[in-house]
């Protein structure tokens, strides 16, 4: 994870420190980068390689192409919010006071951050200093948990983070998510004082300022209770299976970050980069000059050359040995120009061919990143579908692991929301719905729904949920009802000249319903 991270984070000095085991003003070789085997492999990388003379240390570019796949793979999934549905309505509008814009940040932010890392936590928190009437999903990275699976399932964790540095002397928030006897969930929390690789022993927590509110609220054991069973966290994988992982007990659960197999491929391609500026800096036009050109600036200030001049006098040679340098290179000549070719075509073929292969491997088209030919041209779907079909099918195998997981905590978000702030709804797994990655442009679907409502093939209703997928199924029904009210028949006039009916009766011989000089008409 910590090599994920760096090629996440895209910082080159932290790629060389993990690559190379030293930060990078300290470049002295390690035997592992003589070694076989994996150790000697990930050594000798481009990050990795040693260098003997810092002098003649490479200026190593780098492509930040992980970090490109990580917001990638969030925005495929996370681009439009899912519809969470409950079938109580009480809980329907409470779920809806919940899922706030804040709240769909953070799906967003722990899908890209676990795009890098494998996967992230969600956990159901709440602090009345921040909001006082519910509680609300907080993320939590892959790196900063230990956890426990049984066939599967999460049925504990421990999260830590660093609160203070002093020294050799490190602070850490310890935070522990199991259940108790009874099947209910509680949270343990505990400060401990140790150095970079030691936990230490522990303290008080009113010892710190962000654990300080914390020693009023837990018990005797250092827990505080969910008030509802199973623990408030759920883990969330990037993509099953784990392949580098699979043999290990916690490992296989994990998940696969979208990075794992490819560090070789943007290895190599920060290389080829680094090579092609290489060839740009190295291409230079340079000019070299013989001393009786030269101009001396006084006394310890050296000589230079006015190349705008026009007129250089007096000459030590002839003229024509002048011309025959600059026209030949020869360098016993007054000058030489110098400049190498650059090669462009073979750089950037090669680059594009490693970041193809790379985005393969990822699991992703080229098109997502733009990388086909013709793609800012207009298309439909299905021709959107067609190029980014790849993509698409990562996006739905991430979906399958979302789904259910998301289910899962925001039913125990409700269950606290009733335990703890009384919210009275009764807590129910939602169905949780995304939408279509790719959808037809506005035109499109409505010379789908002409074409169909022609034909006879659709009702009002499936023609407006066609058009309009992002809207429920009340807003459906009302636009539905307001097309069928504009298009009713107007009532018929009376083609006589729209004279009113009688008033009175109209049985066989009644006249009551006349006026005087009417003739009554008898009936038939």
């Amino acid at each position: 994870m910590a090599i994920w991270d760096a090629w996440y984070v895209g910082d080159p000095e932290r790629l060389t420190s993990v690559y190379r085991g030293t930060p990078t003003a300290v470049r002295v070789d390690r035997p592992a980068q003589y070694r076989g085997g994996l150790v000697g492999a990930a050594a000798r990388f481009f990050w990795g390689r040693p260098v003997g003379d810092l002098q003649q240390a490479p200026a190593q570019l780098h492509i930040p192409i992980a970090s490109d796949i990580a917001r990638a793979g969030a925005d495929l999934v996370w681009s439009e919010a899912p519809t969470f549905a409950a079938t109580d309505k009480a809980t329907q509008a409470r779920l809806d006071e919940l899922v706030d814009d804040g709240m769909l940040h953070s799906l967003a932010e722990g899908a890209e951050l676990g795009s890098a890392l494998g996967g992230h936590y969600l956990k159901v928190a709440w602090d009345t200093t921040i909001r006082d009437d519910a509680p609300f999903l907080t993320l939590v990275d892959a790196d900063a948990a230990w956890p426990e699976f049984r066939y599967g399932h999460l049925v504990a964790v421990t999260f830590w983070w660093v609160v203070a540095r002093d020294g050799q002397k490190i602070t850490r928030h310890l935070e522990r998510h199991e259940t108790n006897a009874a099947g209910d969930g509680i949270i343990l929390h505990g400060l401990y004082e140790g150095t970079e690789d030691k936990l230490g022993v522990a303290v008080p927590l009113s010892e710190h300022a962000s654990t300080a509110a914390l020693a009023n609220l837990v018990d005797a054991e250092s827990s505080i209770s969910t008030g509802s069973p199973g623990i408030a966290v759920t883990y969330i994988p990037n993509v099953t299976p784990q392949r580098r992982w699979r043999n290990d007990p916690i490992g296989r659960h994990l998940g696969r970050s979208d990075l794992d197999g490819i560090e070789g491929l943007m290895d190599a391609i920060d290389e080829a980069w680094t090579s092609w500026m290489r060839d740009i800096r190295l291409g230079k036009a340079r000019v070299f000059a013989s001393r009786e050109l030269l101009e001396s600036n006084g006394p310890g200030q050296g000589a230079s050359l006015d190349l705008d001049r026009e007129l250089f006098s007096p000459l030590s040679a002839a003229v024509g040995s002048l011309n025959m340098a600059t026209s030949t290179g020869n360098a016993n000549g007054f000058l030489m120009a110098q400049q190498f070719a650059i090669r462009y075509e073979e750089h950037k073929q090669t680059v594009n061919e490693l970041v193809l292969n790379t985005l393969r491997a990822a699991g992703y088209s080229a098109a997502t990143f733009g990388e086909a030919d013709g793609y800012g041209a207009a298309v439909t779907a299905t021709e959107v579908a067609a190029r980014e079909q790849r993509s698409l099918l990562t996006r739905d195998r991430k979906l399958r692991v979302i789904r259910p997981r998301l289910a899962d905590i925001l039913e125990k978000l409700l269950a606290v929301d009733a335990a703890i702030f009384r919210s009275a709804v009764k807590p129910e797994r939602p169905d949780v719905q995304f939408p279509d990655g790719v959808q037809d442009s506005p035109l499109v679907l409505a010379q789908t729904a002409q074409a169909l409502r022609t034909a006879e093939a659709a009702s009002t209703k499936t023609l407006v949920a066609m058009i309009h997928p992002e809207w429920d199924e009340k807003q459906v029904d009302d636009e539905a009802q307001l097309i069928l009210d504009e298009n009713k028949p107007l009532p018929l006039s009376d083609p006589m000249g729209g004279f009113a009916p009688p008033a009175g009766p109209t049985a066989p011989g009644d006249l009551s319903g006349t006026t005087s000089g009417d003739a009554a008409v008898p009936a038939g």
